[in-house]
């Protein structure tokens, strides 16, 4: 059954289109600024983990590193610095065991499992630390996307619909007609183009040395399936970001950040599903809302490898 299920999940994946080469663009001041992780965020860190959680491919329960934070915070720090700076993660660092979540329909039907990623734990503590640095890059930058309210901090499921319901009750308070559309993209982390992802995050300005370990991080990624205390063999993860890393939920987000730009009428976004309103009392207020609805499709193709 493990077997069965990794050769499923797979299926969903673009083919990686070309090998994921560091392109040696290190130009401008920022780009080539040293990464420092200093002993006592490493520590910080490892005294936040939650004891109770996987301890992921290689069985290294975080409770030990929370007990230990003290002690192994300096020559983690160190490693950490080397990764970052040299753009080399470790192969630790590229797998994952698959857990499965049942979401709804059959159940003999493995399309109806969503595929959570137990990654490393000590490659979760870095990427903690480098999601920071990134977020603080894209705020500097001003490329934060303002109608995302998934995995943002400050914003949830509550913030959108409130968000939402607002802008909505206001012109029904008018005396407008107004349609509402729901959308929703299928496989979306498993689907997210790894080049066409590492060419917006170059865009966005972050640190390139942090772009690079990222790079590295998606290169030659491998996944197994876990069930019952059965493992299936590895196999290759060529699109998407894993569900359950740290780093993921984020590069989704930066990946959509452009979704729904052009639109006329109120837009909002928590992670993949996407909300649309807007006033219809006219042909012309109708066509508007055609128009968004086709910027949404003309997105999803122009960033998609299929």
């Amino acid at each position: 059954m493990a077997q069965y299920l990794n050769k499923n999940f797979p299926s969903v994946f673009n083919e990686a289109s070309e090998e994921l080469r560091d392109n040696g663009r290190m130009t401008n001041g920022n780009e080539v600024m040293e990464v420092d992780i200093t002993t006592s965020k490493v520590e910080a860190k490892l005294e936040q983990l939650n004891g109770t959680k996987s301890g992921g491919p290689q069985n290294l329960n975080p409770r030990i590193l929370k007990e230990l934070a003290q002690e192994i915070a300096s020559p983690l720090a160190r490693i950490f610095n080397e990764s970052v700076n040299s753009g080399v993660v470790p192969y630790d660092g590229r797998i994952a065991n698959i857990v499965l979540i049942f979401k709804k329909g059959k159940k003999r039907d493995p399309g109806n499992y969503r595929p959570v990623s137990l990654t490393s734990v000590v490659c979760k503590v870095l990427e903690k630390i480098l999601k920071e640095k990134v977020v603080k890059d894209i705020e500097v930058n001003g490329n934060w996307d303002k109608i995302q309210h998934g995995f943002t901090k400050g914003r949830s499921c509550q913030t959108k619909l409130i968000s939402f319901f607002e802008k909505v009750t206001h012109f029904l308070d008018k005396g407008n007609a107004v349609d509402l559309i729901y959308l929703d993209f299928s496989k979306a982390f498993d689907t997210v183009p790894h080049k066409k992802l590492l060419a917006k995050l170059e865009k966005m300005g972050i640190n390139m040395k942090i772009e690079r370990w990222i790079r590295n991080w998606l290169k030659g990624r491998l996944q197994r399936v876990i069930l019952k205390g059965e493992l299936s063999g590895w196999k290759e993860f060529t699109s998407g970001v894993p569900q359950g890393s740290v780093l993921g939920p984020m590069l989704f987000n930066l990946f959509i950040t452009d979704l729904g730009t052009k639109s006329e009428n109120v837009l909002i976004k928590f992670a993949d599903d996407t909300k649309l309103g807007g006033i219809a009392n006219t042909e012309r207020d109708r066509d508007i809302i055609q128009e968004d609805l086709d910027n949404l499709v003309n997105w999803s193709n122009s960033n998609s490898e299929i």
